[in-house]
């Protein structure tokens, strides 16, 4: 049962385990969706990062006509102009984790003139829209600024001391049970040992799988839903430390699910053993077929981690009341 890592214990891991020191330039939070940006007049230049993923498509719009695009290595992209925006893709060339500028100059003369924003190569996600807009920095935009940010470090804090008021009064089954994870039936699993192989070309190999499957109560759109775990031992076989950063669940049509938790957030050593966990949440009738593991790090250093022949357990009958 304590393979099974619940969501809120891995998030209050995420908020009170520090990064390793010697990780460089971690890929950043991708959006879900259209992203919003807003350019302010009046402040220093920001550097907002976009995740863009070779063979997916990213676009640009802004509100207003661009005098100039400036990216360096064009040749490496594909990439369609208009006068008020503009769409790339990234070739197979561009490795995990390197980062290019591009910088627009806008053709109007209002501020800000010009603005930057810094594209990372993503394993496995990228931003489809990005909608900038410019604002006039104003005193009451100062204001609002300022009460937005204290209203979301209140949240923080807040949200901070509800996962430690979990994590600290509620532990082992009583968490899965207070989370509505452990269901009639409790948390069936899978052996994965034989099953799961490591893709050619990984950094980590598998030594050890076991699957999970935890029949919630959640519905979506009259879907029922269900969470799954993959635990594994894996083998660091590189010569650099190598730590999580992300990971996604890749389905036998090739839909994706990314991960509502993983664990544990310490660097692999090279040469070094230890278990990865990683918790999704798909539809019920999405939880059968074989299912590609997919891990990335957050030194941003190569491609993603693929773990082929992951399947889970079939539902369990409800017991008799």
């Amino acid at each position: 049962m304590l393979a099974l890592s619940s969501a809120a214990l891995l998030r209050f891991v995420l908020l009170t385990t520090p990064l390793d020191a010697g990780a460089l330039a971690p890929l950043p939070t991708c959006a879900s969706g259209t992203r919003q940006l807003e350019l302010m007049a009046g402040l220093p230049e920001q550097t907002h990062e976009v995740c863009i993923r070779p063979g997916r498509s990213t676009s640009f719009f802004f509100d207003a006509k661009l005098a100039r695009v400036e990216l360096p290595g064009r040749e490496r992209f594909r990439m369609l102009e208009a006068e008020t925006g503009f769409t790339l893709m990234a070739t197979r060339a561009l490795p995990a984790g390197e980062r290019v500028p591009v910088t627009v100059s806008f053709e109007d003369g209002r501020a800000p003139a010009r603005a930057t924003f810094v594209l990372v190569v993503h394993p496995s996600e990228a931003e489809q829209q990005v909608l900038v807009t410019r604002q006039e920095r104003t005193l009451a935009s100062y204001r609002e600024g300022e009460q937005r940010a204290l209203e979301e470090a209140r949240q923080c804090r807040w949200e901070k001391t509800r996962l430690q008021i979990e994590c600290t009064a509620q532990v082992g089954l009583t968490t899965l049970l207070s989370l509505q994870l452990m269901g009639k039936t409790g948390v069936p699993s899978k052996d994965l040992e034989t099953a799961v192989s490591a893709a050619p070309g990984n950094t980590l190999t598998t030594s050890r799988a076991r699957s999970y499957r935890s029949d919630t109560g959640n519905e979506e759109g009259g879907r029922k839903r269900v969470r799954l775990a993959v635990d594994q031992e894996l083998r660091n076989t590189g010569d650099t430390p190598w730590t999580l950063a992300g990971a996604v669940l890749v389905g036998p049509r090739g839909e994706e699910w990314k991960a509502l938790a993983f664990w544990p957030l310490e660097p692999l050593a090279p040469g070094k053993r230890h278990r990865v966990v990683v918790e999704v949440e798909v539809p019920e009738e999405a939880a059968r077929g074989s299912f590609t593991l997919k891990l990335w790090s957050q030194q941003g250093d190569g491609g993603a981690e693929l773990f082929e022949g992951v399947t889970f357990p079939a539902p369990l009958l409800d017991v008799q009341k």
